[in-house]
């Protein structure tokens, strides 16, 4: 015998207050009924006001059950999506799954292709599949790729944090959880550590083509250009195919010791590790030694102390950003009503060979 409407619906208002969401194909199979059937339900009660609609899944507008301090509901699940080929986020993952796994939290990893937009896709599924909550680090690539994602990224319904990512401020995503790295303050120990070892001419070497790239460019241009004891400084993109904004100049996209040669640096900052490898290399083909004739110092420390000299380098505290990533995002599954936090966390500076103090000549001056 067929199952009255009004009797089935309140079924599935039962399910979902119990659990606080739940996927509609699952209460289709508890049901026993069509998921077109149980969509049909939904959107009765969504119209009256007692349940509201997601990505595939269905909320209770009624106060949650409280879960004990410390515990979560068993079976929650959250996702965490992040760029391929990123392996500066290899060990932010891993520190947010010690903290999910510690928490009896299933992970649900995605990975984005390099594709502008492709985060959106992979988050929609995640939420049809039942995610809880999301950890989130978009490529954004360029800043138009960023703000084609603020629209959605402010509609999410789940509690969210983002990892690595820092919406500007008045944006519609500016109200999201997020934990950084403070990479102003990385930039500051690197140019400080230069400036102390005498070093008064200094090339910053960057990629132009994610959020911190763009924002250690803004902070190196801010610190070296107010730095009373920094003669002469100067910008470039580590490598050709790592700006994604543009234009640059042609002083921007010279061969670095062209650069280091027309500004008389002794000393270079270069961000990310790998490219900082790759330009050591190229130094060395153009009779430039480290740091006997540059002192150089890498940003990530991801495998620069693999290097030959070992690259001093500016540390972020990766997995830390990872393990406070996810502890805020259990804080918000368990009291969804707090204010949002925008946490910043501090670098380490790793001094190893390839800085040493600058020669000078009989005045003093740094050579």
């Amino acid at each position: 015998m067929r199952e009255p409407v009004d009797v089935r619906r309140q079924r599935i208002l039962a399910a979902v207050q119990a659990r606080g969401t739940a996927r509609v194909r699952d209460l289709a199979d508890e049901l026993q009924v069509s998921v077109v059937t149980v969509r049909r339900d939904v959107e009765e009660l969504t119209r009256e006001g007692r349940l509201r609609r997601g990505h595939g899944v269905v909320r209770s507008t009624l106060p949650t059950p409280e879960v004990p301090a410390g515990t979560v509901a068993d079976g929650d699940r959250v996702a965490v999506v992040v760029p391929e080929r990123h392996s500066y986020l290899t060990e932010t993952l891993h520190g947010a799954r010690t903290v999910l796994e510690e928490a009896g939290v299933r992970l649900a990893l995605h990975i984005a292709p390099q594709a502008v937009g492709a985060e959106r896709p992979l988050v929609e599924r995640a939420l049809e599949d039942g995610a809880r909550g999301l950890l989130l680090a978009p490529r954004w690539s360029s800043l138009a790729a960023e703000e084609a994602d603020h629209g959605w990224l402010a509609a999410l319904d789940v509690p969210t944090v983002l990892m690595e990512r820092r919406p500007r401020r008045g944006s519609a995503p500016h109200v999201l959880d997020s934990v950084c790295s403070d990479h102003w303050y990385g930039a500051h120990l690197a140019v400080e550590h230069l400036v102390g070892l005498g070093h008064r001419r200094i090339v910053f070497a960057t990629r132009d083509d994610s959020p911190t790239a763009r924002t250690l460019r803004a902070a190196f241009a801010e610190i070296a250009g107010a730095h009373p004891l920094v003669e002469r400084w100067a910008w470039a993109l580590s490598t050709p195919e790592s700006g994604a904004e543009g234009p640059y100049s042609a002083g921007e996209t010279a061969d670095l010791p062209v650069v280091l040669r027309g500004t008389g640096a002794t000393a270079v900052v270069l961000h990310g590790d790998v490219d900082a490898l790759m330009i050591v290399q190229r130094l060395a083909d153009d009779a430039v030694r480290v740091p006997q004739d540059c002192s150089v110092v890498a940003y990530d420390d991801v495998v620069a102390g693999l290097a030959t000299p070992p690259l001093t380098a500016v540390s972020p505290p990766r997995a830390e950003v990872g393990r406070v990533a996810a502890e805020l995002l259990l804080e918000r599954l368990r009291e969804g009503g707090r204010p949002a936090r925008r946490v910043e966390l501090l670098p380490r500076l790793m001094v190893r060979g390839s800085t040493r103090r600058a020669s000078t000549d009989a005045d003093g001056m740094s050579v």
